[in-house]
């Protein structure tokens, strides 16, 4: 008579992670553009898309470059990364699941709470006809919640290797098709080895994510741009917001779990 092997905590927690990950990724391939899109098509100038383009590069590029202390001004590093500390000897000393689990718990409530302060930021913006000028503000606010996810699961961001994996995250969240199962890839190539491609440029990353981000958000921000119904396309904002947390949530956590397996 053969003899069942019990999961341990990291076994189980790694085997949730890989169905939510099949889940998220089906979702994204599987989705489909509202019809609002297709109606506004013809109404969007032709050049709105490389202004996108180049307005998320700059605000990546600059607070890559000089913006991340006024980001973490935002939020207590120090107080994040002894909460960290306190999860760890919890999970170091009881070795169960529900220490484990803990981490993406964590998580969820912070990406909640930044996901109602940019959509209120959004929706505000948008009712007053300000499209454009809220990219920096979004963008800055979509680090922000970036850098905490980081921090929850023990990883930071300031080296040019974790601006490449948030930079990842981001494009992936925001692709369909192909573009996503290879950015998909890249991203657990990296969790696998933690280096950086051959050749890689931080540039040409910042334009990729850039452009996978005013792609998907276009029409929303064109809509932003018409004073009281803009304020429609602001809450997309925190609609993009809650799916960018929730691709990062799985991503490091799946960095977390596969440095314990």
């Amino acid at each position: 008579m053969g003899f069942f092997t019990r999961e341990s905590p990291v076994e189980k927690e790694w085997r949730r992670l890989l169905i939510e990950e099949r889940r998220f990724l089906q979702k994204r391939l599987e989705k489909k553009s509202p019809l609002f899109q297709e109606k506004l098509k013809e109404k969007v100038p032709p050049k709105l898309q490389s202004t996108l383009d180049t307005a998320f590069s700059k605000a990546f590029a600059l607070i890559f470059e000089k913006g991340t202390g006024l980001v973490e001004k935002t939020y207590s590093r120090q107080k994040l990364e002894q909460e960290y500390q306190v999860r760890q000897y919890a999970l170091k000393i009881k070795q169960d699941s529900k220490s484990l689990r803990s981490f993406s718990k964590t998580v969820r409530n912070t990406s909640a709470k930044n996901t109602l302060l940019s959509g209120a930021s959004g929706i505000g913006m948008g009712a007053l006809g300000i499209g454009l000028p809220d990219i920096p503000i979004f963008t800055g606010m979509l680090l922000k919640n970036l850098y905490e996810i980081a921090l929850h699961f023990g990883y930071g961001y300031e080296a040019k290797e974790e601006r490449y994996f948030i930079l990842l995250l981001i494009q992936g969240a925001v692709s369909n098709g192909e573009t996503l199962l290879e950015t998909d890839q890249k991203l657990n190539q990296f969790i696998h080895d933690g280096k950086l491609p051959d050749g890689y440029e931080e540039k040409k990353q910042i334009e990729a994510a850039a452009k996978a981000l005013s792609k998907e958000l276009l029409y929303l921000k064109f809509l932003q741009g018409v004073p009281l119904v803009g304020a429609v396309g602001g809450v997309y904002d925190a609609v993009y917001m809650k799916q960018i947390a929730a691709y990062a949530g799985i991503k490091y956590r799946r960095r977390y779990l596969q440095g314990r397996k």
